[in-house]
């Protein structure tokens, strides 16, 4: 079966692969865009934090609690939660892969910064790849265009990526279709755009602009679930 995607706004997602549910950079109660979803009804089994700004990780320790899930992100990212109460941590860093069983999880680089809202350092931003028999794909968190992305395919086929694509704080649509080239991938997902003002974009323009680029790009939906 093809992984479920549901959005749950910003850069939030929940992706149910091979029986299993992971959640990533959960903000949802503080964006006024997503007031529709019920935040008590979410229950990952894991939940990835590509780095420590709010927009990132506001509901991350509640939501955390209510499943007893299990937070992967870089070492003082998990060190963090450790001290907010939740104890089911994987401490990872850049380069470094987990085997959950039912997929492995390598986090990968990310050109960003971070800390965490209360001004603690949240080491260095991630993103993520999720290999499984299923599917595999990218998280790309919060990020510029770099090469480092060209690295990616090198050990994985990427059916799909979840790339920024709001410009501002990271990429915008023409590096985000930059890219999903780099880590040959011809299926995106955007993310981080239009929650606030200066990361609103032109939804017509950008999907023409990957059209051109041959590439499929999908504008999600707050609270819909759909597959690729």
């Amino acid at each position: 079966m093809r992984p479920q995607i549901t959005y749950y706004g910003h850069s939030c997602f929940s992706i149910l692969i091979g029986g299993k549910n992971i959640l990533f950079d959960p903000f949802i109660t503080p964006n006024p865009k997503a007031n529709m979803v019920d935040v008590s009804t979410i229950k990952p089994d894991f939940i990835c934090i590509s780095h420590g700004h709010g927009d990132h990780v506001a509901d991350a320790v509640r939501i955390a609690n209510q499943s007893n899930a299990q937070v992967l992100g870089a070492y003082e990212v998990t060190e963090w939660f450790v001290n907010q109460g939740v104890t089911r941590c994987i401490p990872m860093n850049i380069g470094g892969s987990v085997n959950l069983g039912f997929c492995t999880i390598q986090m990968v680089k990310a050109e960003h910064s971070s800390s965490f809202p209360d001004g603690t350092y949240a080491g260095n931003a991630a993103g993520f790849v999720v290999k499984s028999s299923v599917a595999t794909f990218y998280y790309a968190g919060d990020t510029a265009l770099t090469l480092d992305m060209q690295l990616i395919p090198l050990t994985a086929t990427i059916d799909f990526a979840f790339l920024p694509i709001g410009d501002n704080f990271t990429m915008g649509i023409k590096d985000a279709a930059r890219a999903a080239k780099l880590v040959q991938c011809k299926k995106v997902v955007g993310m981080h755009f239009d929650t606030f003002l200066p990361i609103e974009i032109n939804h017509s323009e950008a999907l023409e602009h990957f059209e051109n680029e041959q590439l499929q790009l999908t504008l999600p939906i707050i609270n819909q679930t759909f597959q690729l």
